[in-house]
């Protein structure tokens, strides 16, 4: 693959008309100056998100962050000749020098799902990594839009959200739950049983980002197939199950870490876009909504110079959708409680 096939990666998959345009029009050039932090960068996730994010030419430094191995993480993407000037931080002592200046935090620090383990079992790891974190993020960027990647999303986007309010920070508009990942997955998947391009289809993903809470509304993807209930069924199952299936493929040496890093690139990506004022640019993500009685969800989300422009409805839902929407909704509700107290008991 060539570098500038790998600079289009994330382009490319957009669901967003704004990643047909030209890489003229998004030139190292023509672009702002924008800062992109990745806390966790050392690990699974973050290596090789650390490398599609210096090949992202709308980004112009690159700030890496663990708790160690970073500086061997950053002097290696470096040497890259991409644009963004790039800065490993390890340690503590280093969080905040990290952060100061982001215009977009990514985080997929914590632990990796391992075989038999849900993820409801990364909670306590994760969530007190992730309280850590975002206490850091409200003192040095508070501005910042925040992508969390750190599982389990359903509960840590909430953990977030109640960090930042404590410490007056709090902007609903500037939170994000990745899901990425499984509309990269129900977009493949569909693809494949539809016999259509991938880069063609489209395929809204709403809910959470775990289990039976993930929803992939078929009847709404595009192009259209014939696919039958059966059909319907399994591409559903096997979207919400793709993460297991990652995890017992790699036989407990690994999560998902390649798909996530991209499926959080593509993300950050449209972040940027939206930042920069490119028009239209619409992904699903978990956050802050009204779109159901729970205070997040995850559903389509237009992104502007804020963050969140718009939060956008479901649209119409198939008879099979219905039900799994009512089936999702006690087990998000308990996810998202479960982050809340978490945040506020410790």
């Amino acid at each position: 693959m060539t570098l500038s096939m790998l600079r289009s990666v994330v382009r490319r998959t957009s669901t967003s008309g704004a990643s047909r345009l030209t890489r003229r029009q998004f030139s190292s050039e023509a672009a702002p100056e924008r800062k992109v932090a990745i806390l966790g960068a050392a690990g699974g996730i973050g290596q090789p998100l650390s490398l599609l994010m210096k090949l992202n030419p709308l980004v112009s430094t690159l700030s890496l962050y663990d708790i160690a191995g970073t500086p061997g993480v950053a002097a290696d993407v470096s040497h890259i000749n991409t644009r963004s000037q790039v800065a490993g931080f390890a340690g503590e002592d280093q969080l905040g020098q990290a952060l100061e200046g982001s215009d977009v935090v990514i985080i997929p620090a914590g632990v990796p799902r391992k075989p038999g383990m849900t993820r409801d079992d990364l909670f306590n790891i994760n969530a007190g990594i992730v309280k850590s974190l975002c206490t850091a993020i409200a003192k040095y960027c508070p501005n910042a839009l925040v992508n969390m990647i750190s599982n389990p999303v359903n509960s840590t986007v909430p953990i977030a959200a109640e960090v930042f309010k404590k410490a007056g920070t709090y902007d609903e508009k500037r939170l994000f739950g990745v899901t990425t990942l499984d509309v990269v997955r129900a977009k493949t998947f569909y693809a494949g049983k539809a016999k259509v391009n991938v880069s063609d289809v489209i395929v809204p993903v709403v809910g959470g980002h775990a289990g039976i809470t993930i929803l992939p509304l078929l009847s709404q993807a595009t192009p259209k197939a014939n696919l039958s209930d059966e059909e319907i069924v399994a591409l559903t199952k096997r979207t919400q199950d793709g993460g297991t299936e990652v995890v017992e493929a790699k036989a407990g040496k690994g999560s998902a870490t390649l798909s996530m890093a991209y499926a959080g690139a593509i993300f950050a990506d449209a972040c940027l876009k939206g930042l920069n004022g490119v028009p239209d640019v619409v992904e699903c993500s978990f956050v802050q909504s009204n779109v159901t009685e729970l205070p997040f969800f995850a559903s389509k989300v237009r992104l502007g110079k804020n963050g969140v422009e718009e939060v956008l409805g479901l649209g119409p839902l198939s008879d099979y959708e219905k039900k799994g929407l009512e089936a999702l909704l006690p087990e998000l509700k308990s996810s998202i409680e479960k982050g809340i107290k978490f945040a506020n008991s410790n």
